[in-house]
């Protein structure tokens, strides 16, 4: 039996082992992209129409969306997917981006994040190493590839994403998984405040808001992993990748 050690020891092992999970994890980032917005959506309705005190007759009656449920289907005919349809890259190419059913097309947004995501995985792991440090870095990537693209999408940056996102990177650091907590700790006061004063220094200006909420604390997370000193090179690398992404997904979606 191949132990830890010789896996670990074994690049081309690894790095396969790393690819074929963080596809994987791409597939999931897809449904998480997708169905996290219509779930917010959905709360908020229900959560109006409560303060409104509407009727029950009057409340827009519709299933529950989850994570899990309902199944994934093709969204020209309502086809279920299988799970030989479902595999990563694999069976987008198969299909030649088609739908097996009716044969509509299937956007390359999909294989492309799950592409990505493995892409980004890998160069983690090759830049940090096969450590536990890697691993909590791999949750900090795969969370911002779906922030990215909700962002894209929506213009939303989820709560149930970067207030979790800040937190972990506080208690992490505060063993110095990543940085020294004290690092940390004033980079994410940091990151939230250099775009807190941003925001309101433009509304101030011009009366308009200039960005959402969800940017202060998507920054104080980062810089609660990353740690003050690299905010600057965070930034700037942040509306590199924006721009990126934003003009791929344009041309893919």
């Amino acid at each position: 039996m191949l132990s830890l050690e010789t896996f670990l020891a074994t690049p081309w092992l690894l790095f396969l082992s790393v690819t074929l999970v963080s596809l994987c994890i791409g597939s999931f980032l897809n449904v998480l992209i997708l169905r996290l917005p219509k779930m917010m959506h959905q709360d908020w309705r229900c959560q109006c129409e409560e303060f409104l005190e509407l009727p029950e007759k009057q409340r827009k009656q519709e299933d529950r969306i989850t994570l899990s449920k309902p199944a994934s289907t093709c969204p020209s005919c309502g086809h279920g997917i299988r799970a030989w349809e479902n595999i990563p890259v694999v069976s987008w190419l198969f299909l030649r981006g088609k739908c097996a059913s009716c044969k509509a097309p299937i956007s390359p947004r999909y294989p492309i994040i799950e592409a990505v995501t493995a892409i980004f995985s890998v160069v983690t792991i090759a830049v940090i190493g096969p450590n536990e440090s890697a691993l909590w870095a791999l949750l900090l990537v795969w969370s911002l590839v779906a922030l990215t693209v909700i962002d894209f999408d929506t213009q939303l940056l989820p709560d149930s994403i970067t207030l979790p996102l800040m937190w972990l990177g506080l208690v992490l650091n505060y063993f110095g998984v990543l940085t020294d907590f004290n690092s940390a700790f004033w980079g994410a006061v940091a990151g939230y405040l250099s775009l807190w004063s941003v925001y309101w220094l433009f509304k101030l200006v011009t009366g308009k808001e200039g960005m959402g909420h969800g940017d202060f604390k998507l920054l104080a997370a980062l810089g609660a992993w990353l740690g003050w000193q690299l905010l600057p090179a965070v930034i700037l690398l942040s509306s590199v990748v924006g721009a990126v992404v934003g003009i791929s997904l344009m041309v893919f979606k």
